[in-house]
């Protein structure tokens, strides 16, 4: 058996034995206070041999014990292997030391079972002082691990949402660029350029997991720019916004599919007026969003259903706060969706 001893577990039983020993020399102390002196090195003397054997039982002997026949039966046998070297193995360890003159007998035994029974009581102490905080250790490791793997699952979703968004969000506005071009609009050369800025945005900023506020409503504006270029003066666009403070952290991207909705299913639908408001503010970390836009459906006409931006948003949404709200409703010629965030609810 190829025994080797990893960072992690030295600094564990390290830890857990200066804590076994202290405690063993704290009771030598109150009990025997007339000879502490002489059990001090005797007491380190049994500690560093129980301190090998509880590291081998616990990383090695009880692990490879399997619900398979041979592992069962090997298993058996190292199990009793311990059991002797914690019994006369720590007793003959008592005569190593008496023989060395670093080990003080206090205590003479007049025979060998008696003393075998003497050093097992330290030895059960020890196996169950280690057990007790190798499954309190290993318990910890297990959530830590579980939580990390729920991180780096939240992350990966995360990314996959952003990865159908971005391409989402693309294929929408080429598609307006698109309509410019077939009709030879002097305005196609302008909307490339504004969508070249969204792209250099998307590219060099969204990478990380926050962006400030301020960069967020930046990309807004140009986005509104750029589909504005599509209409003529009849369409309305009021976008106002009151944050408090412009370098508070949004995940990237986190707005636009709600602006982006009220165009390509609002807007773009709308034959009479059509016109789209945005608000924002953000105060005392409580951020409301708030998106209106014209629509030729009434109520009865039309259910509600949400396309990929806001679904994505939901799920988004879901990953990255515990404390949000967004509903979108259908009234007589208005389509609206509302946003509220706690951004100190981040999880």
């Amino acid at each position: 058996m190829n025994v080797s001893v990893t960072k992690e577990q030295f600094t564990f039983y390290s830890r857990v034995g200066a804590a076994f020993l202290l405690l063993w020399l704290f009771g030598d102390l109150v009990s025997h206070p007339d000879t502490f002196y002489p059990r001090v090195w005797n007491n380190i003397w049994r500690w560093a041999y129980v301190l090998v054997l509880n590291f081998i039982l616990f990383e090695y002997t009880l692990p490879f014990i399997r619900f398979t026949w041979k592992r069962l039966l090997l298993g058996l046998f190292l199990l009793w292997v311990h059991l002797m070297l914690y019994s006369f193995g720590l007793y003959a360890w008592r005569l190593i030391g008496i023989a060395l003159h670093i080990y003080t007998p206090l205590v003479t035994f007049h025979s060998t079972d008696t003393g075998v029974e003497s050093q097992m009581s330290y030895s059960a102490g020890s196996i169950f002082f280690f057990g007790a905080f190798r499954l309190i250790f290993g318990y910890t490791k297990l959530k830590q691990t579980a939580q990390q793997l729920r991180i780096e699952k939240q992350a990966a979703e995360l990314n996959y949402l952003k990865s159908q968004t971005n391409p989402h969000f693309l294929f929408n506005t080429l598609n307006n660029i698109y309509s410019l071009a077939r009709i030879k609009s002097d305005l196609a050369p302008e909307s490339i350029l504004r969508l070249s800025k969204i792209l250099r945005y998307m590219l060099y900023e969204t990478s990380g997991a926050y962006v400030a506020i301020e960069q967020e409503l930046k990309i807004i504006g140009d986005y509104i720019a750029l589909e504005q270029l599509r209409y003529d003066e009849s369409l309305r666009v009021n976008f106002n916004y009151d944050v408090e403070d412009m370098k508070q952290a949004l995940p990237p991207l986190l707005l636009i599919p709600l602006v982006e909705n009220a165009f390509k299913h609002g807007v773009s639908e709308t034959r009479y007026q059509p016109f789209v408001d945005i608000h924002l503010s953000v105060n005392q970390r409580k951020l409301t969003f708030i998106v209106k836009n014209s629509t030729d459906a009434f109520p009865e006409e039309r259910e509600v259903k949400e396309n990929i931006g806001l679904s994505n948003l939901r799920r988004q949404l879901e990953l990255l706060y515990t404390d949000y709200s967004l509903w979108v409703q259908q009234g007589e010629s208005v389509f609206s969706a509302t946003l509220k965030i706690n951004l100190a609810s981040h999880v």
